[in-house]
């Protein structure tokens, strides 16, 4: 499940790379972690990517305790289109819901990589 969701990070990161990396801002980054099992994290840069999560610890100290994530981050692709994927990931697994703004199709290697 994590390395599922570090792999869709990273190719939501390679989709979003902008012109000229330089250039781009964070406008915004913030962080929360309690230390008792929940954190959330936002940021935003200047090219249009966002990222949102929260997290939190279900059924502590027992034997099926887990987390469970929820969240959602959006990127510009290079076609101008505006891509948001909205996942939780949990117990059942990872669960990403792709949109996409008016324009364009949603990539195949961004899709091949959500549901492989």
């Amino acid at each position: 499940m994590l390395f599922q969701f570090i792999v869709l990070v990273l190719v939501a990161a390679v989709y979003a790379a902008p012109q000229n990396p330089q250039d781009v801002q964070i406008l915004r980054y913030d962080t929360n972690n309690d230390g008792l099992g929940s954190y959330n994290f936002a940021w935003e840069l200047s090219d249009g990517s966002k990222h949102e999560e929260s997290g939190q610890l279900k059924n502590q100290g027992a034997e099926n305790e887990a987390i469970s994530v929820q969240g959602k981050y959006s990127w510009v692709a290079d076609d101008g289109v505006l891509y948001t994927v909205t996942y939780i990931a949990d117990e059942n697994g990872f669960q990403p819901q792709i949109e996409q703004g008016p324009g364009g199709a949603i990539p195949p290697a961004v899709v091949a990589s959500l549901l492989g």
